[in-house]
């Protein structure tokens, strides 16, 4: 057992990997994924190492793909993710990527360019159309009405001066206030809405614009329009005077913008041809680029030989997979070519090697429970597998009804059978991801609630008569004569006729002290189920104590806590179990109360006349209990402390004993008041547990049984709106808030309660270096 739940065994092991393979080798390693390797660089910058060179060309490369692969987007051109994993590339071969890229690079800037330029000169000749149009229309409109002009006092028409332009709808109001105040009035601005938006050359943004014709005197007065639509940003064009001239340039202009048109779409043809084909293999590019980048990283980490022929690098490794990485090295020199092979030597340190624990996907996200809480030191025992049922189960009992579980099952069951197609869709959505990442955990959550559904018997608030309850009425008398019961007929069954099959009884759900049963039965249900997990913890300490050689824990650590647990909690729980057997409904009025027989056993107090003894020789054997629990505080506090003095006293000056007092004492402190503190803390499966059950009984009152009591014409539709309501209540409410809820406490229940009796969780994680990352979008420098 010991081997099975603790993490891998690793070693330490020095490579000797020849100049032309090095690459090659390190490639191997990457891909099989099982090797740490350690900077043998501590003290050398980062720009004056062997490979910066490499480093920074594949950065250059990465820049010039995330370009090529940002106007992809822009385009909305779909990138092509055939799932292939491409060889890493020869470092030959960078010199031909390279020139891919600056080719296809310098192709779209020059695209981009004229494209660009296209676009402004086609927006200038869209603006100048719409002007001369407007234009033709002011004019049109002054002839005929020569009041609008000789009002403003600007003489004839041929004494005017004009501008025309074009410029943001929503400026016109300042503008034309800003024209009023500093000409006075002397200006005459005439302006027409543009129906059609028009493209930024620059953003690709779409615009509303307006024509405006301001008529003036003066050169003064023209220096001042001019600068006033300057800080307004308009666009100014030249206008002919003459209609004729403007209807000849309008016909220019038509004409060139029916030629600019083709031209730009003959570009975004072109463009879009070389973004379709560079969309079909960007991403493979990519994995070439950053897997090249990752091994010269990592070459970083080596030692060069003063020979400049010999690379040597220190890589933490499982010792079980040795073989694997011996193949792999093999496999790195056949490809490179090289007949000198690389050589593997496992080394003696005195570090403490990084943790690796192996998962799968149906173990990966306890494992993730465990390590949030900390990572593990090397070699302890791993509480993951043991998480795999105990926190479900715990969940469970505080989620427990057999509808809601069966509703997470289905769901848990959708995401793990269509697990390959949505891993497929590489969904963005971060609050799915987290949720898909621990589909196996809500399916055993879920099969976990409709066992403890069946147990509690509540199946959306309601409880299920499948065997028929063992409780009847019948017998019992309805009628009196002279205050006296009347004799009950001996035929007449009995009013309890023995235990439901399986479960609660459904009969207590009509009951008029069903909360009262079911508050005693699940308040002490949870102090079983407490002690026993925090035991289990306790138990789980003697096998690290066991394989890390530390007698003085076991003998001074493990078995005073233990029998500090059992003599208290654990007799505790006997007492739960004596009451529940030794006493039936007829003689249940009679029974002694757990919690006040355990205050008093704690505070040797057996004077009480109301509450009486549950069997003989009770006082002696409480007695005895509290003696040896409190006995085994000075055991844990002061008798190993001073053994531990001992031990360590001739070599004081490696060792700071006073710290040691302090630590051992803080921890026979917190451990004490921990087990009543934590037995407290169990009652939570109890608290949660019945405000499930009260939400879905209120839930069922307050909707659906709105709907149910309907007996009109509109029932039926009435009731498939409050259905639809209650649905929506259930998964919102009932679902994902309670099961959040009842999560998060599960998860504070393992942590604190249970992991604090046996787990340190101070280690460092084992990270190898593999190429998976850089398929799933997580590679970093």
């Amino acid at each position: 057992m010991g081997e099975l739940f603790r993490s891998e065994e690793m070693t330490l092991a020095q490579l000797f990997l020849q100049s032309e393979s090095a690459y090659c080798c390190v490639s191997e390693l990457g891909e099989i994924g099982m090797v740490q390797f350690r900077d043998l660089n501590p003290d050398v910058n980062v720009f004056q190492r062997k490979f910066v060179n490499e480093v920074r060309r594949c950065e250059e490369m990465d820049r010039k793909l995330r370009f090529v692969e940002k106007e992809i987007k822009k385009a909305n051109i779909p990138v092509v993710d055939t799932g292939e994993n491409p060889e890493v590339p020869f470092p030959r071969d960078m010199i031909d990527l390279e020139a891919t890229f600056e080719k296809l690079e310098n192709e779209l800037k020059e695209i981009n360019t004229n494209q660009e330029a296209l676009k402004k000169n086609f927006l200038e000749l869209t603006e100048l159309k719409h002007i001369l149009r407007r234009t033709q229309q002011f004019f049109d409109e002054l002839s005929c009405n020569h009041s609008l002009y000789t009002s403003t006092n600007l003489g004839s028409l041929t004494s005017w001066w004009f501008v025309a332009g074009v410029i943001g709808r929503e400026r016109i109001p300042t503008f034309e206030r800003m024209l009023w105040r500093v000409c006075r009035g002397n200006v005459f601005l005439r302006q027409a809405d543009i129906e059609d938006p028009l493209e930024d050359p620059a953003t690709g943004d779409h615009v509303h614009k307006s024509v405006f014709i301001i008529f003036f005197q003066g050169d003064q007065l023209k220096n001042r329009v001019k600068k006033i639509c300057e800080g307004f940003r308009a666009s100014l064009y030249p206008c002919p005077e003459t209609p004729q001239e403007r209807k000849e340039m309008a016909a220019g202009v038509n004409t060139r913008i029916d030629d600019l048109q083709m031209v730009l779409n003959q570009t975004e043809d072109h463009r879009q041809r070389v973004l379709q084909a560079a969309a079909k293999t960007v991403r493979v590019w990519f994995i070439k680029v950053r897997k090249m980048k990752a091994i010269y990283h990592t070459l970083n980490l080596c030692n060069i030989d003063v020979t400049q022929k010999c690379l040597i690098a220190e890589i933490w490794c499982p010792v079980s997979d040795l073989d694997s990485i011996q193949f792999a090295l093999r496999r790195g020199t056949e490809r490179s070519g090289s007949t000198v092979p690389s050589i593997l030597n496992r080394m003696q340190t005195k570090q403490t090697p990084p943790t690796y624990n192996k998962t799968n996907k149906f173990t990966s996200g306890f494992q993730s429970i465990v390590d949030a809480y900390g990572i593990s030191n090397y070699r302890e025992i791993n509480p993951a597998p043991y998480t795999i049922i105990t926190f479900p189960f715990l969940f469970a009992v505080m989620f427990g009804d057999l509808g809601h579980g069966i509703l997470m099952t289905c769901a848990a069951l959708y995401l793990v059978l269509r697990e390959s197609r949505l891993i497929a869709q590489k969904n963005d959505n971060e609050m799915f991801n987290m949720v898909f990442a621990g589909r196996y955990i809500i399916l055993l959550m879920g099969i976990f609630s409709v066992y403890t559904g069946i147990i509690y018997n509540d199946c959306f608030s309601k409880s299920l008569n499948v065997f028929g309850s063992g409780w009847s009425v019948r017998p019992m008398p309805t009628t009196l004569k002279d205050n006296h019961i009347l004799q009950l007929d001996p035929a007449v069954p009995k009013v309890f006729s023995g235990p439901y099959p399986i479960g609660i009884d459904p009969i207590w759900n009509i009951a008029t002290n069903k909360l009262t049963f079911l508050n005693s039965f699940k308040m002490k249900m949870s102090i079983v189920l407490g002690v026993i997990h925090m035991t289990f913890g306790v138990t789980l300490s003697l096998f690290n104590h066991l394989y890390f050689k530390k007698p003085l824990n076991i003998y001074l650590g493990f078995i005073p806590e233990i029998i500090f647990m059992v003599s208290l909690f654990g007799y505790l729980v006997l007492l739960i179990f004596y009451k529940w057997l030794a006493y039936d409904a007829k003689s249940s009025k009679e029974a002694p109360s757990l919690l006040i027989t355990f205050i008093n056993m704690c505070l040797f107090s057996y004077n009480d006349p109301t509450n009486k003894p549950f069997y003989t020789g009770q006082v002696v054997i409480q007695c005895l209990l509290v003696i040896t629990a409190l006995a085994c505080v000075p055991c844990m506090l002061i008798v190993k402390t001073l053994v531990m003095r001992r031990q360590y006293l001739w070599r004081r000056h490696l060792f700071n004993f006073a710290d040691v007092a302090v630590h051992q004492a803080i921890h026979t402190i917190e451990y004490c008041l921990g087990c009543i503190s934590n037995t407290a803390s169990y009652l939570r499966l109890w608290a949660l547990s019945l405000a499930h059950a009260q939400l879905s009984e209120v839930l069922w009152t307050m909707v659906m049984h709105m709907g149910l009591a309907s007996r009109n014409f509109g029932g039926f539709f009435a009731l498939s709106i409050i259905f639809a309501f209650f649905a929506t209540l259930t998964v919102f409410i009932l679902l994902i808030m309670e099961g959040l809820s009842a999560f998060l406490h599960a998860l504070r229940l393992h942590w604190v309660e249970f992991q604090n009796k046996f787990y340190t969780g101070q280690g460092f994680k084992f990270m190898p270096f593999t190429f998976d990352s850089i398929l799933e979008g997580k590679f970093e420098d």
